[in-house]
């Protein structure tokens, strides 16, 4: 071949220089697919060649837009959840028809009493004090409030009493988990403090239900934020202030995390649903029972976004007295 001439092999042009060195250029590719676009357009980034292993008793991840599965181990054995069943619980009040956000509930000493007998997380809410439906949607899914929970399905479940109401809410979280497909999944909680041990479901369900779920704005704008500031009305009309911050600590850590919720006790053991955006692709994933669940996730957006930030990831310090979860 004369110097200088060159010849297609596949993707590649294998060009012939000075002294017969030969030089291999993508031809119309991009280096990170390696596959040819019609017309010589290029592609947009695709995710890493070589998928990451994670701690993870189970993990799935999606792409939000297509819901095409990115990664899976164990995605369809059924584990318990914890406080991301916390998700569906926030999932079944966005769908309620003509649903006013700005509703104010009066918080009852019996939600006190519940967070109380359980040892469970709490958003600390006050007796008495009136806050808004959206006030609680932030106290259940950023400080993981199960004070908040209690509330949320004492109001939405229909009955005479608060355990009426609230099985009766738990009964609509199943029926939405039916409407939604979630074959594996059942609750028998309203925020992860399984009463019969058959509140359960799959890494799988898990990211299709959360998928549903960041399609209500609302959801989506609340658990993407670090920290809230919100007001509320005392019993005697006085005003008090709530902070809550988020215990996700993706947030503020890995750049393009918006959400979603963490979630951890005894049986499940910590698990996490996170989702990110990076140059207008976003995925969404779960990781059930893993306890480097947070570097564990920033690997898998990783390997979804060809990048490589979780090596040097500082995780967000969430302040002294905010809630764990």
């Amino acid at each position: 071949m004369p110097t200088g001439a060159f010849r297609t092999f596949g993707a590649f042009i294998v060009i012939t220089g000075i002294k017969g060195v030969r030089i291999r250029r993508a031809a119309a590719v991009v280096a990170t697919t390696g596959a040819l676009v019609a017309g010589g357009a290029l592609s947009a980034p695709a995710q890493a060649a070589t998928a990451p292993t994670v701690s993870a008793k189970g993990a799935f991840m999606l792409n939000s837009a297509t819901g095409s599965t990115l990664y899976s181990k164990y995605a369809d054995t059924k584990r318990p959840m914890a406080s991301t069943t916390k998700i569906m619980t926030a999932r079944v009040v966005l769908s309620t028809p003509d649903l006013n956000l700005d509703r104010k509930i009066t918080i009852k000493q019996a939600y006190r009493d519940y967070v109380a007998a359980k040892g469970a997380s709490t958003a600390d809410l006050k007796t008495g004090d009136k806050v808004t439906i959206r006030q609680l949607l932030h106290a259940l899914m950023l400080p993981s409030g199960c004070d908040a929970a209690i509330a949320l399905a004492d109001t939405f479940g229909t009955g005479t009493t608060v355990s009426a109401r609230t099985k009766s809410f738990i009964s609509k979280m199943n029926t939405k988990a039916d409407a939604l497909g979630l074959t594996n999944t059942h609750f028998d909680s309203f925020d992860g403090n399984s009463t019969q041990n058959t509140n359960y479901t799959t890494p799988r369900d898990l990211a299709k239900l959360t998928r549903s779920a960041m399609k209500y704005t609302t959801f989506a704008g609340i658990v993407k934020k670090q920290k809230t500031v919100q007001y509320a009305t005392t019993s005697t009309g006085g005003t008090r202030t709530y902070t809550w911050y988020n215990t996700n600590k993706l947030l503020g850590s890995y750049s393009g995390a918006i959400g979603v919720k963490t979630g951890t006790n005894t049986p499940a053991g910590p698990c996490l649903v996170f989702a990110g955006t990076r140059d207008g692709k976003t995925v969404i994933g779960v990781l059930l029972n893993d306890q480097y669940r947070f570097t564990d996730a920033a690997k898998l957006m990783d390997y979804a976004f060809g990048s490589s930030s979780a090596s040097t990831m500082q995780l967000r310090t969430l302040p002294q007295g905010a809630q764990r979860d």
